[in-house]
């Protein structure tokens, strides 16, 4: 068997030998380089941006500001109830951010365009900025699920505010791109998530046909999640090299990137969970209000919507329900993240649920397995409309207990283990669901399975690489459905002039999901294909044929038999085929699956406090995930331990900070190998029965756990200030505040 194989990842051969495809390397005749001059206040006007001192430097070739580039904007490509901002333009008088762009200098070096961008003189009209989250303008307000579940009244009643910081996406590779235009096309290299949104992006902004431009993503560094859309300053590089007629390449600077590529996070709620008598949950509301910064961005309110929608969880309720609000800063516009506003929702449920127990005097985990659904009521829809499909939620959580072995030591800090249960929506997909949703594009994936004369096999796909494997598990399905050896598939992904068209890239957990159930069924087709040629060759029905070893032969005869590459050319050469077969071998299958599908998890962390300085240790993690049909367990594994480490960073080091003046702080603080301690994964598998394949998302499952298991530690390390623990991240100052404050 392929699937289900520790298949090493193909990628990493190119990768550890330094041979990957980054637009860092991307060299080309005449190349020239362009910098980004940006906004110094968060709020104010620019009443004028001088520049012909600088264009006329020797060695500087353009100067693009808001009188170059008039028009040019970018869509708000989701749309929530009230909003009425649908597009935001590339460049703008009016500036409403610290770093948003104000104009583009272009000239031969990048350190030439440094310093030429240092010499523009900017007349700034300054205005008084609102950084503070709850002094932001309200541009949607609107319910999700039950209202009247916040009126419900129960035995007992728990209500807690939490508060979730800024954090922000670091991929190893930054944003960076490579534009060049001739004979009226554009051609862009860029590290992007999604190649074909990136190119509707650019035909808006840039008033281009969709067939004059492409875009090659080659080997993207990371995304998680901010590198599913083309961002201003983007969009001005592909501007010059229009302007110019010669290509232009741009990286972001280690400070652009905390005030020009989209975070996320930044919400606080209210919320209320009910209990009856017997501590069954009767009910839970959020008031969620999340921060879109200066504008909403390509993804505008999602984030926070899916927040409200996965607040149930994997519980269950009578009631659900939240309202949703979304206010304007004066600061960087977010976006998405890995987890997609899953770790806040899973978050302020689990620690609603561990405060419940701590008042009511009940084991948390008990409480939990008293009101978790059950593996024979799935499928099942939550309270806010989300049809989960197959699993064993109790069963989690309980083989999660058996894997926890927290350390016992006495030197003067306060331990605790805190728990966390989760559903995670994977596979974005719908087309319907998506419309319905305000977001302006498709959820299906195509893939096209080609076999050539030789029978080697072309697998192409929407579907984009960012780190992830997916090169590596869809040549697994197209070995294993297609009956070739794995050697014998190539991948083709993150290039629009050679893959079908994809409306939403890599994001989501959908890749293998979506794009690998579009693969599955056209590698059953092309199978099929084969064995009828086959057939008509061997006079012998298709279903008494079998392939083995890359050669089809009649079940119980293996003289009468065929090899692949016999069949495969005379598909392509047109020789003996059945009456109405067209000559090749290839199938082309678009998926758009009837529903998303539900990964689901128990995560469980051991943290020691030092109550002298509040600095927070993890000192152990563990974790059970069933993400369906694994295709790699090795890959899978990775991502979880991955996805585990970055959020981490989440619950106890990151956050941008602002200042009154609405200054970003540059300290931004990752976490290292000393803050991520051992983490143990283990994998269950409950096939979807939503998929063609059985496979759920397991890209973003590690991120939404960790900061409700990391924050319930703590409580239970710090029963005396357990109700304080309510806000991400738990840093030393933070800590030290919750346990110094008057009680």
């Amino acid at each position: 068997m392929v699937i289900g194989s520790r298949t090493p990842r193909r990628e990493d051969a190119r990768l550890l030998t330094g041979t990957g495809r980054f637009v860092g390397a991307v060299r080309l005749p005449g190349m020239v380089h362009a910098f980004v001059v940006r906004s110094p206040i968060a709020h104010g006007r620019l009443l004028g941006c001088a520049a012909d001192a600088v264009r006329a430097l020797d060695g500087v070739l353009d100067v693009i500001t808001a009188r170059e580039a008039p028009g040019a904007a970018l869509p708000c490509v989701t749309v929530a109830p009230g909003q009425a901002q649908t597009s935001y333009p590339v460049l703008d008088d009016t500036l409403r951010y610290v770093g948003q762009p104000v104009a583009l200098v272009v000239a031969r070096t990048p350190e030439l365009a440094r310093d030429a961008a240092d010499l523009i003189d900017l007349d700034l009209a300054e205005l008084p900025p609102v950084v503070d989250l709850a002094e932001g303008e309200v541009v949607t307000d609107f319910t999700l699920g039950d209202a009247d579940a916040l009126e419900v009244e129960a035995a007992h009643v728990v209500e807690m505010s939490f508060r979730y910081g800024r954090a922000a996406p670091y991929a190893m590779e930054p944003r960076g791109v490579v534009a060049h235009h001739s004979d009226g096309n554009l051609t862009l290299w860029t590290a992007t998530q999604a190649p074909h949104h990136v190119r509707d992006h650019a035909a808006h902004a840039l008033g281009l046909t969709l067939d004059r431009i492409r875009v090659v993503a080659g080997d993207t560094g990371g995304g998680f999640g901010s590198k599913e859309h083309l961002y201003p300053d983007e969009a001005l590089v592909c501007l010059a090299a229009m302007r110019l007629g010669r290509p232009v390449a741009w990286a972001e600077t280690p400070g652009d990137r905390l005030v020009a590529s989209l975070p996320a996070r930044a919400a606080a709620h209210r919320a209320r969970l009910a209990l009856d008598a017997d501590g069954r949950f009767v009910a839970i509301h959020a008031d969620v209000l999340g921060d879109l910064g200066a504008h909403p961005s390509n993804v505008g309110t999602s984030p926070f919507a899916v927040t409200a929608s996965m607040l149930p969880g994997p519980y269950r309720f009578e009631r659900a329900g939240a309202r949703l609000r979304c206010v304007l800063t004066n600061t960087v516009p977010t976006g998405s993240y890995r987890g997609f506003g899953m770790p806040e929702a899973a978050m302020t449920r689990e620690r609603l649920i561990d405060e419940a127990a701590r008042r009511l005097g009940l084991d948390p985990v008990e409480l939990r397995l008293r009101n978790l659904i059950g593996p024979e009521e799935l499928p099942y829809t939550s309270r806010m409309g989300q049809a989960y499909d197959s699993g064993d939620y109790p069963g989690a959580l309980r083989a999660l207990c058996e894997l926890v072995d927290a350390p016992a030591k006495d030197d003067g800090r306060r331990r605790g283990v805190g728990y966390s249960c989760q559903v995670e929506g994977t596979g974005l997909g719908p087309s319907e669901v998506m419309r319905r949703m305000g977001m302006r594009a498709g959820g299906f994936e195509t893939a096209v399975v080609r076999m050539e004369a030789d029978a080697s096999v072309v697998v192409s796909a929407g579907v984009a690489g960012m780190g992830q494997g997916i090169e590596t598990t869809l040549a697994q399905i197209a070995a294993e459905r297609v009956g070739v050896p794995l050697e014998g598939v190539r991948v083709v992904l993150g290039d629009t002039a050679a893959t079908p068209y994809s409306g939403i890239g890599s994001i989501a957990s959908r890749s293998l999901v979506v794009g690998g159930g579009a693969l599955r069924q056209a590698a059953d087709r092309l199978k099929e294909r084969v064995l009828a040629l086959a057939a008509h060759r061997l006079e012998a029905a298709p279903e008494d044929l079998e392939l083995v070893d890359e050669t089809v032969r009649v079940k119980g005869d293996p003289h009468a038999a065929l090899t692949l590459r016999e069949i495969a050319t005379h598909a392509w050469r047109g020789w003996d085929l059945p009456e109405g077969f067209a000559p090749g071998l290839e199938e082309r299958v678009s998926y758009d699956p009837p529903d998303s599908t539900y990964a689901y998890g128990a995560h469980a962390a051991a943290v020691a406090v030092d109550p002298e300085t509040g600095k927070v240790e993890v000192e152990g993690y563990w974790a059970v995930a069933d993400s369906g049909v694994v295709v790699n367990p090795a890959i899978v594994e990775g991502q979880l331990v991955g996805g585990i480490a970055q959020s981490i960073g989440m619950a106890l080091t990151e956050e941008i900070v602002y200042s009154a003046d609405g200054q970003p702080d540059a300290m931004y603080l990752t976490p290292t190998v000393r803050d991520v301690p051992d983490i143990t994964v283990v994998l269950w598998s409950s096939p979807s029965p939503i998929t063609p394949g059985g496979m759920k998302g397991a890209g973003e499952s590690g991120t939404i756990g960790p900061p409700a298991a990391i924050a319930n530690a703590v409580a239970a390390a710090l029963p005396e200030v357990a109700e304080r623990v309510t806000r991400t991240p738990m840093t030393p100052e933070v800590v030290w505040g919750w346990l110094s404050a008057p009680r």
